[in-house]
Parts: structure tokens; sequence; C-alpha cells
């Protein structure tokens, strides 16, 4: 055998061992490589973005940032604007279990923006770069005495994500999605113009960037609304054990936005969940205790929770408020139960609990053609926005189709304006009136319905979610035609406004080409195409 055959058979063989590793002991490998990857590159960022905030160099580098985002734009418009174009950013980064495949034939326009401008406490607002994470942002902000009014759980959730996907937080049956705590917009269009989008600056543009996936133009900036922070959350656990308590006392408390700051329930059964409400509170009452879920050896927020099922008249904590923001952030949810089994073990726990999560990107980089297939076929990560008067039937969908628990409830508002432009808008209800109270039901995990297989499963779960008026969150996999996407959002003004805006056509994708099969694929499937790149 030659030295180049020899070479060939010990690559092969070294690969084929590395993915059995990579499949069969996940959770180890997880545990001894991905982990302190992730605590040092997260030790990293988090020095980084406290030396820039506390030297206050941001603001003077970003009129010079958009600059650059402007001169790539005017080059590929010298060159004849041949491509498609797209961030640069790595699609390995974003929080979907998938990967744009799209960027492989882009071209890319670099925008490393990832700091927080200005914090305007005189207007109540502060005013970011695309990539500045939540976790940034609390880290930020609670020392100064304020905070957003929706902050989405997960560290690395960003801003421009927020804006141009969606997201969501249990404070939003009272202040609306993210997109509403926004009080304006800077974007750089395939023109090459730097514009400001607001209520009262170029206002069919404000209200389409929201879901529009970077479609309409690259965002450089946003202004967000802030509110005055306070040190702890009162967090009231109530039991419920049968379905139609769950759909009463989750809609009363959905509703009611004076009592209210916070709103979310844990579905563990059909007839077993834990509604949660919450209240801002800046001392310790005596009807409770502080509990910092936070640190690094407590149990999965998740695990907490259901040991209220045992109690049936619940109970009071006071969680500090960042503990309370990011409570999902070290079990992503219960999906990291799936990844590292004994995650929540008590001396797993107190040796690694401080470097959860590993990275998502490591997470799908790491993915092999094995784990694909059973994610595929056995695995769900959707986030379905349905109208709250539809929760009751759209849990026994779940119940009947998936049998997947826990199922996330995290009551939300769509909010309507004077020219109904937008994607999204609320629920016209049978008799003609407007409700624009709705629930996001987040389905993660391994269902456990016998003979499950998601690829048959997730056409007639959108066919639902498009029968009941409700909407897909888009950063997770779809399976819907062009037909049933025009459907589910509103893309008449969307689609007129794209042709209005200069070069949009030519420069972007539209974004069902953008978030569907025909944009995203697989990690296993994108490193195949890289070899015939």
């Amino acid at each position: 055998m030659s030295s180049d055959k020899s070479a060939s058979v010990e690559m092969d063989g070294g690969s084929a061992f590395f993915e059995y590793l990579l499949t069969h002991y996940r959770g180890l490998f997880a545990t001894l490589i991905l982990l302190p990857i992730s605590a040092f590159y997260g030790a990293y960022i988090t020095i980084r973005n406290g030396l820039v905030f506390y030297l206050k160099s941001a603001p003077a580098k970003h009129d010079y940032k958009v600059q650059q985002v402007i001169a790539q734009i005017e080059a590929w418009k010298s060159d004849g604007c041949k491509e498609k174009l797209c961030t640069a950013r790595s699609g390995w980064k974003s929080m979907s279990e998938l990967v744009p495949k799209y960027k492989l034939s882009h071209r890319k326009i670099h925008i490393d923006m990832y700091d927080i401008l200005d914090l305007d406490e005189s207007r109540g607002v502060v005013r970011v770069e695309p990539l500045v994470s939540m976790g940034q942002i609390s880290s930020s902000l609670l020392p100064r005495g304020w905070t957003l009014p929706v902050m989405p759980e997960l560290d690395d959730l960003t801003v421009g994500g927020l804006i141009m996907g969606f997201g969501v937080e249990t404070s939003s049956h009272k202040y609306g999605l993210f997109q509403f705590i926004c009080e304006s917009f800077e974007i750089v269009t395939a023109e090459g113009k730097l514009l400001r989008c607001s209520l009262t600056e170029n206002t069919d543009l404000f209200h389409l960037i929201p879901w529009s996936h970077g479609t309409l133009g690259f965002l450089v900036a946003a202004e967000l609304k802030i509110i005055p922070a306070t040190r702890y959350v009162r967090l009231e656990y109530q039991p419920v054990y049968s379905l139609e308590d769950l759909v009463g006392q989750f809609e009363k408390d959905s509703r009611n936005t004076q009592e209210n700051d916070f709103v979310e329930a844990i579905v563990f059964s059909k007839d077993q969940a834990v509604i949660m409400r919450g209240k801002f509170s800046d001392h310790l009452g005596s009807d409770g205790k502080q509990n910092s879920i936070g640190l690094w050896y407590k149990p999965w927020f998740y695990k907490h929770v259901q040991t209220f099922l045992n109690v049936e008249a619940g109970g009071v904590e006071y969680l500090p408020l960042r503990d309370y923001y990011h409570r999902h952030t070290r079990s992503l949810f219960w999906e990291m139960e799936e990844i590292i089994t004994f995650g929540n073990k008590p001396i797993f726990r107190w040796f690694f609990g401080w470097a959860l999560p590993p990275r998502v990107e490591l997470l799908k980089y790491t993915e092999t053609e094995t784990t694909k297939n059973l994610r595929e076929k056995y695995h769900i990560l959707q986030d379905m926005l349905m109208p709250m008067v539809h929760l009751k039937k759209s849990l026994e969908y779940f119940d009947n189709f998936y049998n997947i628990y826990p199922l996330w409830l995290s009551p939300m508002a769509v909010y309507g304006n004077a020219g109904n432009i937008g994607l999204i808008h609320p629920h016209i209800k049978q008799d003609g009136s407007i409700d624009g109270l709705y629930v996001d039901i987040g389905a993660y995990g391994t269902p456990r319905k016998t003979q499950f297989d998601n690829r048959l499963a997730q056409p007639l779960l959108e066919k639902f979610v498009v029968e009941n008026n409700g909407f897909q969150a888009l950063y997770a996999k779809t399976a819907l035609s062009k037909e049933d996407f025009a459907k589910m959002f509103d893309l008449g003004g969307y689609n007129q406004l794209r042709q209005t805006l200069p070069y949009c056509t030519q420069a972007f994708d539209s974004i069902y080409d953008k978030v569907s099969s025909i944009g995203r694929a697989s990690p296993v499937e994108i490193r195949k195409m890289k070899k015939f790149h």
C-alpha cells in the first residue's frame, strides 16, 4: 500500500473514530472540550465589553464603522451588483439549530458592531449596536438602575436578532414583543444610504423592519426603551392540576398587567403545570426567601420549578433581577438535559455549573451525520405564537400529536398601528373584535409520541398554526410552502416597500428565501457544501 493510501486510511479511521466519539459520548465531549472553550471565550467577551463601556470608546468609533458599511455597499454597486448581500457574521453563531447556506454564495458585508453607544436617562432610552447581547445589556444597565422592559432570557441573544427575527419575555404581556420597545432603528439601505426610522421618520420602514430578517437593509443601531430596575423579582409559584385550571388562570394572570410584571408557565404534563407571577421589588418581603438561582451550583430553574408541583399551596421567592432574567440560560431551558444528561447532578453543578452552557455554535459544529438524522426525525425546537383564545386547543394539539414536555408558555401582546403596517397583526376574533394577546408555546426536546417523526409532524403543526391565525418564530426550521408563508404573514406592505427601495430586490433575498429550506441547512449539510465552494 502506498504512503498516500495509508495516510488516507488513517485519516478515514481517525474521522470515523471522532464521529463515533461525538455521537455516542456527546455529553462527555461537551463537558471536557466544549465547556472550557465556551468559558474562556465568554470571559474574553465579558472583559472586552466591559472595557469598551468603561472607556466610552464605542460612540467615537460608531460613525466610522457605519461609513465602512456604506463603502462596502458602494464597492458592490461599482462591481455591478452581481451577487446578493448578507452580513459576514458566521451563520454558526445564530441561535437556530440550522445554518444559513445562502451565505456560501452571497457577498458578505462586515458589520462588526457590538457596543452600547449611549444611555440617555432623560429620554429613557439606550442606543446600541446590533450585535449587543442581552447578557451585555443586563450586566451594563442593572448597576446603573435601569433595565429593558422586555429582556429575553438567553445571554447570547442579540439586539439585531431579536429585532429582525422575534423576541419575547415574560413581561411581553405588558410591553409586547421586543420590537415594541424599540424607539428607532438606523439602517444602511442597499442604495448605501443611512436612514433613521421611527414613528415619525420613514414610518413604513420602521414598522416593517421587525421580522424582516435583514431583507430591507443592514441594521447599524437601535434605540431601546428603558425602565427603572429593582433589586429583586418577587416570584409567586402556583401549581395547577388540570388543563382547564391552567388555561383559565394563565389567561387571567396574563391580562392582569397592573398586578403582574412577569407571567410564565411551565407545563410538565397535560394535567400538571406551574404558573409563575412576578413583580418588581426593591425589598425582601416576609412572605418568601431570597433565591439566587443564577449561582453556578443551583439546580436548573425548570427543575426547581417542578418541585412546586408537590406543594399544593405554591410558594413565593425573591430572585435577584439579573438571576431572574437569565434563569433559563445555564440549561438552555431544558435542552441541556439531552446533551449533558448528568448536567443537573449536584456534583456536576458544583464543579462545572459555572461553565454552562456550551456555546451554541460549538454544539452545531460538532454535530455528526448520525446526530443530525436523529435530530431531524425525533427532535423539535419550535416557538409557536398562538392567539390566547386558542391556548387550550393548542396544548391539546401538542399533547395528542407530540406528547412533549415540558412546554414553555409566555404571554405576549401584538400591537397594531394606524396604518395597519407590519408582518404580524393582532388577532381578529369571530365576533369581529380585536384581541392582541397571544401566547408563545415553546416546544423544545424529544416528543414521547409513539413512532414520532418530525419530518411528518412539522408540516401538520404549521398547518394548524395557519388555520388558527398564529405565527411561527422563524429562527426555527419551517416546512411552510411559499403560499402558506404568505397566509401566515402579511407580506403586502413588505413586498411593496422592497420594490420602492432602490437596489433592494437586487441586494437582498426575500424573507422566505432566507428562512425556508431554500436558505438554510443542517450543520452537517453545510460542511459538505463547503467542500464544493
